[in-house]
């Protein structure tokens, strides 16, 4: 698919009010950890609304754009850029933060004009042009010292419309991202009349974790921002597909999940994501030596005592592995390897400080993304939790959810809630040709996924 985007305008828009309760936020090392890391980029994509001939998509952008507007007044720090200072006690390591300065947040309007919804839809895999509906393209979360730490990007379809939006992961993970996003939809639903969970930004429990100083002193290494390349995109042979799974065939993999270990502690999402590694790795002909890893990022939010609320706009976020040798994970099962992930979750949830206070004696961000065939590894981020299809902005819910071209290497497993059945889960899985084909062929994989 070839089709041009056009850029109809571009503008830096800024918070309605112009107040700054706070002008400087400290990053935790959860935020800190993101920094060579890529943004989160999620969009939506709506069938048009009907609208009067006469200047009826225009008022729609100015509509959007002044809602946009009046969420930054909420979310303002969305508005600001990164900053660093030297740590005068040293003065071989510096504070990186957030600097609420109102510079402005990135708002695009764009125009495919031969795409329709189907041509998004309908294709088995998800088509490449998708990519281009999201704002701030090839940057690094270290680049907000200079960039925008939001860009939205409205792109006009034939029949529809496409809301992608694009967040520094250094600023928010995926729950902030949600939060920020069905506010929006909510202000401009609703004249900005009803706002739910308006978000919190205190960071004063990492005063109460042990050996956290905080701010966190971090190599100045860490941000020598013009000596990396602009992440590389995901090479054109690596595809994109979304599977969908129902209710009821994720309830059975738990039940014999649970069933296989003896207990009822395994999830339904431990469950599903153990099926889909085994698949992967049958299809993938590993030889039974050759050790495979499944990554998780674990949203650390209720597992801290007391618990950080809801609302609370950050990253808090952190990975957890799970590390087994193809011949194991295929010959013990799938309540084995769910166990595993259940396990190695539970670990993180007992001593929810452990990682805070282990990266700030040895602070490094997170590898880049890996594109090689060769690789064994797999990671699953977001979460079918977050409230996706509630993100009405006044013309209807979305009829689809699609991820940008950001932190796409080989292996990365996205998880959104199912559009139509309340506890079906899609999972938007990146591979390449030759393992969507054996998964094709594989009679256990396609007994639980409806294709």
């Amino acid at each position: 698919m070839a089709e041009i985007i056009s850029i109809i305008s571009t503008t830096l828009v800024v918070p309605a009010s112009g107040n700054k309760p706070a002008t400087r936020i400290e990053l935790s090392p959860w935020e800190l950890q993101f920094l060579s890391f890529g943004p989160i980029q999620k969009g939506l994509l709506f069938l048009k609304p009907t609208l009067p001939q006469e200047n009826g998509i225009i008022n729609l952008i100015d509509h959007l754009k002044t809602s946009f507007s009046r969420t930054l007044d909420l979310f303002y720090p969305l508005a600001g850029r990164l900053c660093s200072s030297v740590n005068e006690d040293d003065n071989a390591t510096c504070f990186c933060f957030l600097n609420c300065n109102a510079a402005g947040a990135q708002f695009i309007h764009a125009a495919a004009g031969s795409v329709n919804v189907a041509d998004i839809l309908e294709p088995v895999d998800v088509p490449r042009i998708v990519h281009s509906f999201f704002p701030l393209n090839g940057v690094r979360n270290y680049d907000g010292v200079y960039r925008p730490l939001l860009g939205v990007q409205v792109t006009e379809l034939v029949d529809g419309i496409f809301i992608g939006c694009t967040v520094n992961h250094s600023v928010a993970d995926g729950a902030s991202f949600w939060h920020f996003f069905n506010t929006w939809s909510e202000i401009s639903r609703d004249s900005g009349e009803i706002i739910t969970l308006p978000p919190v930004f205190d960071r004063c429990f990492l005063n109460d974790v042990n050996n956290v100083h905080f701010p966190t002193p971090i190599p100045q290494s860490m941000l020598t921002f013009r000596n990396l390349a602009p992440p590389p995109s995901p090479p054109q042979s690596l595809q994109e597909r979304v599977f969908h799974f129902r209710k009821e065939k994720i309830a059975a993999l738990k039940a014999r999940a649970n069933a296989e270990m003896g207990t009822n502690k395994i999830s339904s999402l431990q469950a599903l994501s153990a099926h889909l590694w085994r698949c992967i790795t049958r299809c993938r002909r590993f030889p039974e030596d050759q050790e495979t890893k499944y990554q998780f990022l674990i949203g650390m939010r209720p597992r801290l005592s007391p618990p950080l609320p809801a609302q609370y706009f950050g990253a808090a976020a952190q990975s957890g592995t799970v590390t087994m040798k193809a011949g194991e994970l295929l010959e013990r099962g799938l309540g084995y390897a769910a166990w595993e992930m259940n396990r190695m979750i539970a670990a993180a949830s007992s001593e929810p400080t452990n990682f805070l206070e282990s990266w700030v004696k040895d602070p490094k961000p997170l590898s880049a993304p890996i594109f090689s065939r060769a690789s064994d590894s797999y990671c699953t981020s977001s979460s079918p939790r977050f409230n996706v299809y509630g993100t009405d902005f006044g013309w209807g819910k979305p009829v689809a959810v699609r991820s940008g071209g950001a932190n796409k290497p080989y292996g990365k497993i996205t998880l959104f809630p199912g559009a139509e059945e309340e506890g079906s889960i899609d999972i938007e899985v990146c591979l390449f040709p030759e393992t969507f084909e054996a998964m094709m062929g594989d009679a256990e994989f396609l007994e639980a996924v409806t294709v």
